[in-house]
């Protein structure tokens, strides 16, 4: 079994927003300890709409999300770990490298405004900036589920693969092809370097195998595409 990219349906994200929100408020005065969360996800999503973005999508956001609703119960504070998912590529420019920062920074000025109290606003922002590895210490629990739940898209299909690396390549169209594949090519590597790709027990059990078969084939193919040598 796999949970692999699909068409995923985005019209429930709001709600979704609303949920994570009001329940992260609890420790801090109450669900009510708040304005009002709508303006919040309506400026998220207009974030992860942005005309630059291929892969990075609301519909990525609804994959992870969904990703994490089936691994919950492996994450210390879930609540948590839904709102680093809305931040986590919230700030998204393929020509920057600073990108898990921004998100990280845009997630400290948001979350305390919108009635998050200061532990839980430390811990996503703490969970947005581990994207930037997605390798996690050991006993992370929030680490390993937001981590695990990014990464497997890389557990798709043959297809579903293909497709979500063609939405990479899409992104980064202002990208030379012999340079793209060379900074491809590293990122793949650094990710099959990981000890492992995914942390949870479900994560280990589905998608380890596959992802990495679905890395080293692509790895190949980039070589391939190089030309003679």
């Amino acid at each position: 079994m796999t949970d692999s990219p699909r068409p995923r349906d985005t019209r429930a994200l709001p709600d979704r927003w609303r949920d994570a929100l009001l329940a992260a408020r609890s420790g801090a005065g109450g669900p009510d300890a708040g304005p009002d969360p709508l303006p919040y996800a309506e400026n998220l999503l207009a974030r992860w709409d942005e005309p630059q973005r291929r892969y990075h999508t609301t519909a990525h956001l609804t994959a992870v999300l969904d990703r994490i609703d089936t691994l919950a119960g492996y994450a210390a504070d879930v609540h948590a770990v839904r709102l680093a998912a809305w931040f986590h590529d919230a700030v998204y420019r393929p020509d920057r490298t600073e990108n898990e920062e921004r998100s990280a920074a845009l997630a400290e000025r948001a979350l305390p405004e919108a009635g998050v109290g200061d532990a839980v606003t430390a811990e996503v922002a703490r969970l947005v900036r581990l994207t930037v590895t997605h390798d996690p210490a050991d006993g992370d629990r929030n680490g390993e589920v937001l981590c695990d739940a990014d990464l497997a898209v890389l557990a798709g299909s043959p297809q579903e693969y293909a497709d979500y690396a063609a939405q990479v390549r899409e992104e980064y169209g202002f990208v030379p092809d012999e340079a793209f594949r060379t900074g491809r090519a590293a990122v793949l590597r650094q990710l099959l370097a990981l000890p492992r790709l995914f942390r949870t027990p479900h994560g280990a059990a589905e998608w380890e195998v596959r992802a990495r078969h679905n890395l080293v084939t692509e790895l190949e193919l980039l070589g391939s595409s190089s030309g003679p040598q």
